[in-house]
């Protein structure tokens, strides 16, 4: 029996120290992944390129965004070059982001407003609307749905005036994250509509699908020419 019992005592034992142990083996780091699939020289000058936007005290998550960005882009055979530019830019958009954040109220922006205002920023939204959002949003309310929701309007064609006024409009009325996710859907059957009203043979004036001047209850995504934005998406390479 009192063999038993210190056999127990030693399982006991092991089991707590092996559980801190255990808790601190650390994630995979995401430079060692970057070095396995880029270029050593590629490699390098994008782990440069994150660690000066970790040094220039971007938040963890904004960071986190900028290395996974360049395992998604290399995992999908982009080559190394247009990986390296695609993090590079999204880094310089994320610093203007911040700013324009941090620019229009006290509180810091996080990590997320901070890359979704850069993802806005590629899709065509300037400074001073991202800047004009944070301004007019509830207080404590997060812009990181808002933004995202304001950069697929205006690439999808909605001006960024427009875009910005209809996402505004749903933040007054306290609408959810939801309901503002589903403003780009909504737009498209609202453009469909008047496709469909102005297409020859129809009457426009009694046609049911006529945009309204004002936002409708759950936004909207009317098309305009689309902006020029900075080269994301290259064509992956061929073998």
């Amino acid at each position: 029996m009192k063999g038993m019992r210190t056999l127990f005592l030693w399982v006991a034992m092991a089991t707590i120290v092996a559980a801190p142990v255990t808790a601190q083996v650390p994630a995979a780091d995401p430079s060692t992944r970057l070095r396995e699939v880029l270029p050593a020289d590629v490699a390098e000058r994008v782990i440069a390129r994150i660690a000066e936007a970790r040094a220039r005290e971007l938040p963890a998550p904004a960071v986190a965004a900028l290395e996974n960005r360049a395992l998604k882009f290399a995992a999908r055979g982009i080559a190394p070059a247009d990986v390296e530019r695609a993090v590079s830019q999204h880094a310089d958009r994320m610093m203007r982001s911040r700013e324009a954040i941090e620019s229009a109220r006290t509180a810091r922006a996080s990590g997320e407003e901070i890359d979704a205002g850069a993802e806005a920023m590629r899709q065509g939204v300037d400074g001073a609307a991202v800047s004009e959002l944070a301004k007019t949003a509830p207080s404590g309310r997060s812009l990181a749905v808002p933004l995202f929701v304001l950069g697929q309007l205006v690439e999808r064609g909605l001006p960024s005036d427009d875009a910005l006024e209809r996402v505004r409009e749903r933040l007054t009325a306290r609408a959810s994250d939801r309901d503002l996710e589903r403003m780009p859907a909504d737009a498209a059957r609202e453009r469909a509509g008047d496709r469909g009203a102005n297409a020859p043979g129809r009457d426009r004036v009694s046609g049911t699908s006529v945009r309204p001047n004002t936002v409708p209850v759950q936004g909207g995504r009317p098309t305009l020419p689309t902006r020029p934005v900075e080269p994301e998406r290259p064509t992956p390479r061929r073998p």
